[in-house]
């Protein structure tokens, strides 16, 4: 939580003193924007160690106009860095019937230099991924819905919990937990008209589909 005294005061962009503390990564005061200056040294420290392997960065931000849960991602001349970068967001679409790669977009705006996810992107290796997950401040729609489904705080909840069953299949981990989930996990599923209890298979709408068929992607 990067931003606590402009939230105090009901903001959810500005600082007590007025910043957009999310265009400030690049060279973040001590005095104007604390949080961010002592999170910058942070993760240069945790990046200069050898010992440490800092390989996701996620800022979370609530979206005032789009639906559903979706990802800003950088854009990089790798391709294979490129391609890379969008696994995580394509398996987070795979367990969340309220997020959508459609609205997914990878970029390099010059607007967006001072956000985390590009000045992060640009500081680290080819090892590290960086992200913006915005969520929708009100609704969002599954898979074969007719209209928006308001979130609520449970909602939001799960698609935290589907994050974190990404990483799990992200790093292959899923078959040595399955059986042993929490019980207020297991009773608290997200649920997808199509998918199964995790939501498999409800986060793709169809033009995410139709793109991936043209492009002979395989889940």
């Amino acid at each position: 939580m990067l931003n606590p005294d402009g939230v105090y005061l009901g903001n959810y962009r500005c600082s007590l003193m007025g910043f957009d503390l999310n265009r400030h990564w690049q060279d973040p005061s001590p005095w104007a924007h604390p949080t961010l200056h002592a999170v910058k040294q942070l993760i240069v420290q945790m990046n200069q160690d050898p010992r440490v392997s800092l390989e996701f960065y996620i800022d979370v931000h609530a979206h005032s106009t789009m639906l559903n849960g979706f990802m800003y991602g950088n854009v990089f001349e790798d391709e294979e860095r490129v391609q890379r970068q969008a696994v995580f967001p394509r398996l987070l679409c795979q367990n969340a019937p309220d997020f959508s790669f459609s609205n997914t977009s990878f970029n390099r705006d010059v607007v967006k230099a001072g956000t985390g996810r590009r000045f992060l992107g640009g500081l680290l290796d080819d090892t590290s991924y960086c992200y913006t997950l915005e969520v929708s401040f009100y609704s969002y729609m599954t898979a074969g819905s007719a209209a928006p489904v308001p979130y609520t705080e449970e909602t939001y909840m799960k698609l935290g919990r589907n994050v974190a069953r990404t990483f799990l299949d992200y790093y292959k981990l899923n078959n040595h937990i399955k059986d042993n989930r929490p019980t207020y996990i297991q009773s608290a599923e997200v649920m997808s008209p199509t998918g199964d209890g995790w939501g498999n298979g409800g986060g793709r709408d169809t033009a995410d589909r139709e793109r991936e068929k043209s492009q002979g992607v395989r889940h």
